[in-house]
Protein backbone atom coordinates (compact mmCIF):
# COMPACT_ATOMS: atom_id res chain seq x y z
CA UNK A 1 0.00 0.00 0.00
CA UNK A 2 0.90 3.48 -0.70
CA UNK A 3 0.43 6.50 1.35
CA UNK A 4 1.52 9.92 0.48
CA UNK A 5 1.80 13.11 2.29
CA UNK A 6 1.59 17.08 1.01
CA UNK A 7 3.23 19.96 3.05
CA UNK A 8 1.50 23.33 2.34
CA UNK A 9 4.69 25.81 2.96
CA UNK A 10 4.99 29.50 2.27
CA UNK A 11 6.35 29.55 -1.54
CA UNK A 12 5.56 26.26 -1.88
CA UNK A 13 3.61 22.73 -2.29
CA UNK A 14 5.68 19.35 -1.40
CA UNK A 15 3.99 16.00 -1.64
CA UNK A 16 6.36 12.55 -1.53
CA UNK A 17 4.75 9.54 -1.63
CA UNK A 18 5.16 6.29 0.31
CA UNK A 19 4.78 3.24 1.11
CA UNK A 20 3.92 1.48 5.01
CA UNK A 21 7.82 1.07 5.68
CA UNK A 22 8.21 4.75 5.37
CA UNK A 23 10.65 4.32 2.36
CA UNK A 24 10.16 7.04 -0.36
CA UNK A 25 9.46 6.19 -3.71
CA UNK A 26 8.36 9.72 -5.62
CA UNK A 27 8.69 13.51 -4.44
CA UNK A 28 7.64 16.30 -6.03
CA UNK A 29 7.03 20.42 -5.40
CA UNK A 30 5.70 22.76 -6.73
CA UNK A 31 5.39 26.54 -6.63
CA UNK A 32 3.16 29.26 -6.12
CA UNK A 33 3.35 32.91 -5.56
CA UNK A 34 3.85 35.60 -3.08
CA UNK A 35 1.70 38.74 -3.46
CA UNK A 36 2.55 42.14 -1.67
CA UNK A 37 -0.56 44.62 -1.91
CA UNK A 38 1.03 46.81 0.07
CA UNK A 39 4.32 47.82 1.70
CA UNK A 40 4.53 45.52 4.76
CA UNK A 41 2.40 42.74 3.40
CA UNK A 42 2.06 39.51 2.23
CA UNK A 43 -0.54 37.60 0.92
CA UNK A 44 -1.10 34.12 -0.60
CA UNK A 45 -4.38 32.75 -2.83
CA UNK A 46 -5.65 29.89 -1.47
CA UNK A 47 -6.65 28.84 -5.10
CA UNK A 48 -2.87 28.78 -5.91
CA UNK A 49 -2.49 25.79 -2.87
CA UNK A 50 -5.62 23.92 -4.82
CA UNK A 51 -4.07 24.00 -8.32
CA UNK A 52 -0.60 23.79 -7.26
CA UNK A 53 -1.42 20.70 -4.79
CA UNK A 54 -3.55 19.22 -7.56
CA UNK A 55 -1.24 19.67 -10.81
CA UNK A 56 1.56 17.78 -8.02
CA UNK A 57 -0.52 14.90 -7.22
CA UNK A 58 -1.03 14.25 -10.99
CA UNK A 59 2.78 14.51 -11.12
CA UNK A 60 4.30 12.86 -8.38
CA UNK A 61 1.18 9.83 -9.67
CA UNK A 62 1.79 9.69 -13.34
CA UNK A 63 4.08 6.53 -12.69
CA UNK A 64 2.41 4.75 -10.19
CA UNK A 65 0.43 2.12 -11.16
Amino acid sequence: MLYFGVDLGTSSVKIVLMDETGKIHVTTSREYKLYFPQPGWSEQNPADWYNEAIAGLKDLLKDVD
